[in-house]
């Protein structure tokens, strides 16, 4: 099985290594192909740089990623590699795609901004199973801990395909000795704080781990993130939402309307 392996922390980031090393050590093939630049917060957005209708492609490997594993630096948001990489663009199409593991947590509304996430869902849209996956510091110790719920997901992943749906996977940078465990979670909900500390400007603070303004639900996943819980949780890679079916006192027929 082929695996692809993307983020949007870019090429140098470590992240890259641990989800590579956990696929490899699984038996599968694996290539890397990350952005040459951060794309952090680009969500599923196409963007790139092309020459003469093509991906522009360098050279790139992470630190530590062992030899004999494929890897370049694209120079693509992440959406856009999984679109490329699904076309054929990058090689044999892939059969999965682990996207991570971001530097950070994704969690609540942040999903829905995020370039890991955004990568996944653009695969799995076009049929590839999909895991986004993130550790909740900028500089992790404990790689072991996100690698060990990884290889259990990634496993799941495989018996357990989803129709155009993406695992988003969260763990704490804490021990293994210390991991609570994964529990599956609803995505906490935020709320953006206006903070005028600067003359004239205006920013928007997401500190639900940092700030005590900000408060969750204990079951949502940033609570239990916060509680020593990895987290697990479906996200939906389509936009059309079944209910639209149940709204017929909107819709009207020629020559009906008033």
């Amino acid at each position: 099985m082929r695996v692809l392996i993307t983020n949007d922390d870019g090429i140098d980031s470590p992240g890259l290594t641990v989800l590579a090393h956990v696929a490899a050590d699984a038996g599968h093939e694996v290539v890397v192909a990350a952005p040459n630049t951060e794309y952090s917060g680009f969500s599923a957005g196409l963007r790139g740089e092309h020459a003469d209708g093509v991906l522009t492609v360098s050279e790139g490997r992470p630190p530590g990623l062992r030899a004999g594993i494929e890897s370049m630096a694209v120079h693509a948001s992440p959406a856009l590699i999984a679109y490329a990489a699904g076309a054929g663009d990058l090689g044999p199409r892939p059969d999965v795609l682990l996207s991570g593991i971001n530097l950070g947590p994704n969690v609540g509304p942040a999903i829905m901004h995020s370039g890991t996430v955004g990568a996944a869902i653009s695969a799995a849209a076009q049929g590839m199973p999909a895991i986004a996956s993130s550790i909740t510091t900028q500089h992790p110790q404990h790689w072991e801990t996100a690698a060990a719920v990884l290889e259990r997901t990634f496993d799941w992943l495989l018996s357990h395909p989803q129709d155009h749906r993406v695992l988003n996977v969260n763990v704490p940078d804490i021990p293994l000795s210390e991991l609570k465990g994964l529990r599956t979670a609803h995505p906490a909900r935020f709320t953006a704080t206006s903070d005028e500390r600067q003359a004239q400007v205006r920013r928007l603070l997401f500190e639900p781990f940092r700030s005590e303004k900000v408060t969750f639900d204990a079951d949502s996943d940033a609570g239990l993130l916060a509680a020593g819980w990895a987290t697990v949780s479906l996200v939906a890679a389509h936009v059309h939402d079944g209910e639209s079916a149940t709204m017929p006192s909107l819709t009207f027929d020629e020559g009906t309307q008033s």
